[in-house]
């Protein structure tokens, strides 16, 4: 029987403290842009001293920590330090602006944070307009001397871990904030402890499995997919600095690293699949891929599906620890499309606009309930009472529909569905047919104003090179697939789609900036 540092009792426990006694000299971390390797031995001293250096730096239960870094072993480090005293660690989105970081650590009033060396120039722009942040920390990411390394080396190790339940927080991260300011969800350590026993069961877990991420750590898909259930289950880390084909594919091909576990959003693994050394890639370690974020699209997994990479295709956020639905080995290919069925902890429904659920088949809204939901908001009640129905559910703002056998269909955002003369369209829908096409590196579709019907579909395109393609050429593939009020009546072509730190493309500026260039 696999062991792993679960507790049963809703009193949570020290994973790193507990592999570092059982299984100290197994490897935990590896940072592949510094080549530091770390024992859970070692790991568990370093997560003592980065508790100790907290500690020294007035930190006490409950505060919040932060950090603005790329992937690094510091960061596991930072969490599992807070974790030992009791903090509460916040993640920072590298991407943001000045205005945008003072808003969240002022919002969540912060008291620390550490700051990676690509964005000390950020860090001193937002510096000023921050009123509880005492103690800015600077680091390399990838060891040496810095302010964190001089810290850690000074500290006092601590090694008692503070007493903790499943009810208390430990994370915060902060939503998009596409419309309005950003809302902090509050993330508890039950929640953390749900998602990676469903990520154990559904991927049959061992802790001989090394799992690569490469997803930015600071998004929940990138800590709670891979990053935290490896660590959970003993096993081991491999930390990327920042998504890279090149180097994912190097790692993936690397027999000493042994990667057998990936999580990626469908734009990495596309990314991957147009890489001029796709056929000498040997992706026969390859255990588990799982790919999250957005709707991979059927093309895109029956491409890897004939590499034999199974991407299990699942579906959560940030407020459902990034748990609630996934595919399992068992459901491919018949189920590609299907974001999968609720995990062993989620309870899942589909209701309409009045919150009735819907019967098997038909689109509504989809509802979250279960151990993996947020309690709520930070300091938010007025989204907290917009979030959540009167008897508990988190409603997701996703649009879509359970079949008979219970597996989820995504079918879009309740916000990028357009109207157009008085009928809904879901985008999704016409981008998982047009990346059947050669053509496209990566596409999204939006709805534009139009004078007569409302809205109007518009295909914002990226060209592979060498690969570009009229209106008319889109319209053919897509003719007797879709109704007439679902056809695109534009083509935009840009070089690059806007991304968020998740790597969901950002429709709303497309929203915002589409128009315009179409005149």
């Amino acid at each position: 029987m696999t062991q792993t540092a679960y507790s049963t009792s809703g009193q949570v426990i020290d994973w790193i403290e507990y592999h570092a006694a059982t299984k100290p000299d197994a490897r935990a971390m590896v940072d592949l842009a510094s080549n530091r390797i770390y024992s859970y031995a070692e790991m568990h001293e370093r997560v003592g001293r980065a508790a100790g250096m907290l500690k020294a730096h007035g930190i006490k239960p409950g505060d919040r920590v932060a950090f603005l870094c790329l992937n690094t072993t510091d960061i596991m480090e930072l969490i599992f330090g807070c974790w030992r005293i009791g903090a509460i660690c916040l993640a920072l989105n590298f991407r943001l602006t000045p205005p945008e970081l003072a808003y969240i650590l002022n919002d969540s009033e912060a008291s620390l944070i550490l700051v990676d060396d690509p964005f000390k120039q950020v860090a001193e722009a937002t510096k000023p307009h921050c009123k509880t942040v005492k103690h800015w920390l600077g680091t390399t990411g990838i060891g040496g001397d810095s302010d964190y390394e001089q810290e850690m080396a000074k500290a006092d190790p601590v090694y008692d871990f503070y007493p903790q339940g499943y009810e208390d927080q430990c994370l915060l991260m902060y939503s998009s904030g596409t419309t309005g300011n950003p809302k902090g969800v509050i993330i508890t350590h039950g929640m953390v402890e749900f998602t990676n026993a469903g990520a154990m069961r559904v991927g049959d877990a061992r802790p001989d499995r090394v799992s690569l991420n490469n997803m930015p750590l600071f998004h929940i898909g990138g800590l709670a997919v891979t990053g935290l259930p490896a660590l959970w289950i003993g096993g081991c880390c491999v930390i990327m600095r920042l998504f890279d084909v090149d180097t994912t594919m190097n790692a993936i091909d690397n027999a000493d690293l042994n990667i057998a576990v990936l999580f990626m959003v469908p734009a990495a693994y596309n990314a991957m699949r147009m890489h001029p050394r796709i056929d000498e890639i040997d992706f026969s370690r390859i255990e588990i891929a799982l790919g999250g974020g957005e709707t991979v699209p059927e093309p895109l997994s029956h491409f890897w599906l004939e590499k034999g990479l199974v991407i299990q295709e699942g579906y959560g956020m940030t407020e459902t620890c990034a748990a609630g639905t996934t595919l399992r080995k068992e459901d491919i290919p018949h189920m590609i499309g299907s974001a999968g069925r609720p995990l062993s902890h989620s309870r899942v429904k589909v209701v309409d606009e009045d919150g009735a659920e819907v019967a098997r088949g038909e689109a509504g809204e989809i509802l979250f309930k279960g151990a993996s939901v947020t309690p709520g908001y930070w300091r938010n009640p007025e989204a907290n009472a917009q979030s959540f129905t009167a008897d508990g559910w988190f409603r997701s703002g996703d649009i879509g529909r359970m079949n008979a056998e219970g597996y989820i269909y995504i079918e879009d955002r309740v916000k990028d569905m357009y109207i157009s003369g008085g009928e809904n369209v879901y985008p999704a829908e016409i981008e998982g047919i047009l990346y059947e096409m050669p053509h496209f590196a990566e596409l999204s579709v939006i709805g534009v104003p139009h004078e007569k019907w409302g809205e109007i579909g518009c295909v914002v395109a990226v060209f592979k090179d060498g690969h570009a393609c009229e209106l008319e050429a889109i319209l053919s593939h897509l003719q007797d697939r879709l109704a007439r009020y679902k056809m695109p009546a534009h083509l935009h072509v840009i070089k690059e789609l806007p991304r968020g730190g998740s790597g969901k493309v950002l429709k709303y500026q497309l929203r915002k900036s589409v128009p315009a260039a179409l005149g």
